[in-house]
């Protein structure tokens, strides 16, 4: 996946329904890179959010990579409608998935991204057999199922060994972190490995959202 250094991908998950495609063409306009979507199935997660309608609705509305992640059980039952309704990236949870490397290559099949996502409490080291296979790891740096938590600190290291083991593997997958991004925490993300931030809260709470997306990249590229 060839793209820019530092990617900021705006959770939709704070996005403003009611004014949905003036906030993506916000998140555009900006510079974002990708659109992070959250689909949480009030099992696998307690709460429920959004559905392939919605990510063929934000597909009509802007360019950008649709960067779905599957906060389900039994995430296969949802890869080819959400393929089909634009997702670019579908991520699922090691947690969810027995059979990583048969879904991963499934997604792989339908012409997306494939990644896995991993929570607080999940090792790195699960990962290690696959993770040559993947477009996309995922670290979860709040428990996840609900935006606006804070930023677990002991997230930073654990950025630090998946940057490791991805080197390790020679995999070229991005490396993601979803969970109380914004100023205070998104350089120490950078600086331990990460590549790619998930900031939602952060950014549609900003007095200027657009300005806010340009900072937070800005902080990933002081002295780099």
């Amino acid at each position: 996946m060839t793209a820019p250094s530092v990617r900021i991908a705006p959770s939709l998950l704070s996005v403003d329904f009611a004014r949905l495609a003036d906030q993506l063409a916000l998140c555009e306009s900006g510079g974002a890179d990708w659109l992070h979507v959250d689909v949480m199935d009030g099992v696998f997660v307690p709460n429920l959010t959004f559905g392939a309608k919605v990510i063929e609705t934000c597909r009509k509305l802007t360019k950008l990579p649709l960067d779905v992640h599957l906060m389900v059980v039994e995430p296969e039952k949802y890869f080819d409608s959400f393929v089909k309704a634009g997702a670019s990236v579908l991520t699922i949870h090691q947690e969810a998935a027995p059979h990583l490397h048969r879904q991963v290559g499934r997604i792989k099949e339908l012409g997306a991204a494939a990644g896995v996502v991993i929570n607080p409490g999940t090792p790195v080291e699960s990962l290690r057999e696959v993770a040559a296979d993947l477009d996309l790891l995922l670290i979860m740096s709040v428990n996840p199922g609900y935006g606006g938590q804070a930023f677990i600190k002991s997230s930073v290291d654990k950025i630090r060994r998946t940057r490791a083991l991805l080197d390790e593997t020679g995999s070229r997958a991005a490396l993601e972190v979803d969970g109380g991004i914004a100023r205070d925490t998104i350089r120490a993300c950078w600086e331990a490995g990460a590549d790619t931030f998930v900031a939602g809260n952060a950014i549609f709470s900003a007095a200027d959202p657009k300005a806010e997306i340009g900072a937070l990249r800005a902080l990933c590229r002081v002295h780099a």
